[in-house]
């Protein structure tokens, strides 16, 4: 296509893009075959997957958040574009089986990375993704040092509550925000931590992980009036007031929108989430995302104090 073309000025530059990065375990399932890659190793899964070459791959946990994702190109070419990367340990011999997949489902994936089993994260920064989503928690850990929002996909249950809308739900400290105030709960209670978030009020939460993630999201809903956005997104947090303020102080001075925040006060996230409705939920806490699976896509995220 030529770079004058009108399909070519309407694409937003390559840094208005929101590029996620999926692992081939996250998009389809893939877990017999990484069952006998476990047991017996590579050569082993290597024969399976061409012996399997033309059996269709059924679609993993990831696999309706990334539908939603790129069917945001559809609905407004002139928008900032999604772009979704394969990053995947397979070989390309192994990867023909995912390729074949991706097509019968008509997924828009058309870049990829396959590694032979070497570390997939180094590829996600060159590859410009907002996002790296994997099974995988080794990758996952690296593209979180690089300074990529990361989650490890678990097993979860998925909904299928707003066919037309995208729904992702955050937590706050140690996701969206840093951990400052997290590691005061953690180490010296939850009497401390509201004392330090009083005394601290006029002060702005850190910067955490998924910060540059939230405002590519957000690039995206601008383009669309509030009422009639195609995505929409929920804080779900474990803090409740007076904890809330310095939370609701940050977002504004960030000038980033979040359209729904539940200050839950630790009551479990999971009945909430799929109240809300959430396509993937992301969380620091093993605890809160073994209740969030249960409920919704959940992604955990390995950074704070809780994950040392």
């Amino acid at each position: 296509m030529s770079i004058d073309s009108p399909a070519a000025a309407a694409r937003p530059p390559e840094g208005d893009r929101l590029v996620v990065a999926i692992s081939s375990r996250a998009l389809f399932d893939l877990g017999e075959s990484h069952e006998l890659f476990e047991r017996e190793g590579v050569d082993a899964y290597a024969d399976y997957q061409i012996a399997h070459e033309n059996e269709l791959l059924a679609p993993g946990v990831a696999f309706p958040l990334v539908q939603k994702l790129l069917r945001l190109n559809r609905l407004a070419p002139e928008s900032p574009r999604v772009e979704v990367i394969l990053l995947s340990r397979n070989s390309a011999d192994t990867g023909l089986r995912i390729f074949k997949a991706i097509e019968h489902y008509g997924l828009d994936i058309v870049r990829a990375a396959f590694t032979n089993g070497a570390p997939t994260a180094p590829y996600a920064h060159p590859f410009g993704a907002s996002l790296f989503l994997s099974a995988n928690s080794e990758d996952v850990g690296r593209a979180l040092k690089a300074g990529i929002a990361a989650a490890t996909i678990l097993p979860s249950r998925t909904l299928q509550g707003h066919p037309e809308q995208l729904r992702i739900a955050f937590d706050g400290d140690a996701v969206i925000f840093g951990d400052d105030s997290e590691r005061v709960s953690v180490e010296q209670g939850i009497e401390a931590f509201h004392r330090n978030e009083r005394e601290r009020v006029g002060e702005l939460l850190a910067v955490g992980p998924f910060r540059a993630f939230l405002d590519a999201v957000h690039r995206i809903q601008a383009a669309f009036p509030p009422e009639a956005s195609p995505i929409r997104t929920a804080l779900v947090t474990a803090r409740s007031a007076p904890a809330h303020e310095r939370v609701i102080l940050t977002l504004r001075a960030w000038g980033v929108r979040l359209d729904e925040a539940l200050f839950l006060g630790g009551r479990d996230k999971g009945p909430f989430l799929e109240a809300f409705g959430a396509d993937i939920f992301f969380d620091d806490s093993t605890v809160n995302v073994e209740s969030a699976r249960q409920h919704v896509a959940t992604g955990h995220v390995p950074h704070g104090v809780r994950n040392p």
